[in-house]
């Protein structure tokens, strides 16, 4: 058993999780890949949002928690090295993910205000799943009239309902663990 505490290690897992989102932004430089490269480049920025809802709101992340957002930005900006397209059950691994993030996010807020957050959490992770889409579609049909190498690409409507459906299988994972998982974000009023 290690002697560290659970924060120090999840601070090296956390430095060790950004130098391998480095590693696929350097990896997308030499590939002259602009989708590696900006999805490295945003995945990197929000690993440090846990730090920065700490500091402006005045709770507490548990390291799983930061580990487990971590590992989220981490398998999008692997993704756009080639397992969006070779592997098939990445995407829906990615959106699982992403959507119980933002279930999460939804059920925190929707608690500390005293409201219920089913019908919040599913129709928000509805709701920006769908928006996610939209933009796909959108950046790559300008990408291709401008004539430049898209950063998003959709894979037809087929794609983009499985992407919903695992968004709200995320959501519905949410709602199962979010008030036992993330209790430590909550208010002792919001129960």
């Amino acid at each position: 058993m290690s002697s560290e505490s659970p924060l120090t290690v999840s601070g090296e897992a956390g430095r060790a999780v950004r130098y391998a989102i480095l590693g696929v932004l350097v990896s997308g430089i030499r590939r002259r890949d602009p989708s590696a490269v900006v999805n490295a480049v945003v995945s990197f920025c929000a690993t440090y949002l846990p730090g920065v809802v700490e500091w402006r709101y005045g709770v507490e992340f548990r390291p799983w928690q930061r580990l487990y957002l971590n590992a989220g930005m981490l398998t999008h900006a692997v993704g756009m090295l080639g397992p969006y397209d070779d592997t098939w059950w990445w995407d829906h691994l990615t959106h699982t993910h992403s959507s119980t993030l933002v279930g999460g996010l939804i059920h925190v807020i929707a608690r500390r205000g005293g409201r219920d957050p089913r019908p919040r959490v599913i129709g928000g992770v509805l709701c920006l799943g769908v928006l996610w889409e939209l933009m796909e579609y959108a950046i790559h049909g300008v990408s291709r009239r401008v004539g430049l190498e898209p950063l998003l690409v959709p894979y037809g409507p087929k794609d983009t309902l499985k992407d919903l459906i695992f968004d709200v299988l995320g959501a519905l994972l949410t709602l199962a663990f979010a008030d036992r998982l993330l209790s430590n974000l909550l208010d002792e009023d919001s129960g």
